[in-house]
């Protein structure tokens, strides 16, 4: 993979997991994702497509091309494989590695890569559920909906949480909603209030926000 600037490879891993999504990639999702102005998206996006990595159509729409999206991938796959050895070889806890494996990932050599992928025994996904694309960029899809949309008496494994937050991480790890952790909906409040929720044999009352950020499947 070609070496580019720590600025283009954040927004090349960013776009690719925008590109997993329902809503994919807008201006302003990606602005929010890097905390960056709007203005700052579009000068970034002229420069992608100028180097055949992003198209944009006359809509606005953009996506990644295939070199770009495989870029995007490599990058998704260092900064996990790095999430998995701080947790698991390092032992930090999990809501202190997302900002360390972001400054790791852009030092990461392919052969580095390679070795650190063999040594944690070739994970499939990060500390925070989500899946590690393979060494060829492919990535396994994965059919979860959030926490939050589910009705009273429904329930499922929890594939992945939001990793932006410490404090939230910290919070959920404190009831027990951690990956492939099974979870039941007990009650749901009327007016957007909170669900009540069995992991085990404990219930919590879990508001709206948070289960929006937990993402189950079947």
């Amino acid at each position: 993979m070609v070496r580019r600037s720590e600025s283009t490879e954040e927004y090349l891993e960013a776009m690719f997991k925008l590109s997993r999504t329902p809503e994919g990639i807008t201006v302003g999702r990606l602005a929010s994702e890097l905390g960056v102005a709007p203005s700052s998206v579009s000068q970034m996006m002229r420069r992608l497509v100028a180097a055949g990595l992003a198209s944009r159509d006359i809509d606005g729409h953009v996506t990644l091309t295939r070199r770009g999206r495989r870029e995007g991938a490599v990058l998704v796959r260092r900064h996990r494989l790095s999430e998995r050895f701080l947790v698991d070889v390092l032992a930090l806890p999990w809501d202190k590695v997302h900002e360390e494996a972001c400054r790791m990932e852009h030092a990461l050599s392919p052969e580095v890569e390679a070795r650190l992928a063999v040594t944690l025994g070739n994970p499939t996904a990060c500390p925070h559920g989500y899946a590690i694309p393979d060494e060829n960029g492919e990535i396994a899809e994965d059919a979860a909906r959030p926490l939050a949309d589910l009705q009273a008496g429904e329930g499922g494994v929890i594939s992945c949480v939001d990793e932006a937050e410490p404090e939230l991480l910290r919070y959920l790890s404190s009831l027990g909603l951690l990956p492939e952790t099974r979870v039941t909906v007990e009650s749901v409040a009327p007016f957007g209030g909170p669900q009540l929720v069995r992991v085990g044999s404990s219930q919590y009352a879990l508001g709206r926000e948070v289960a929006a950020r937990v993402y189950v499947r079947s």
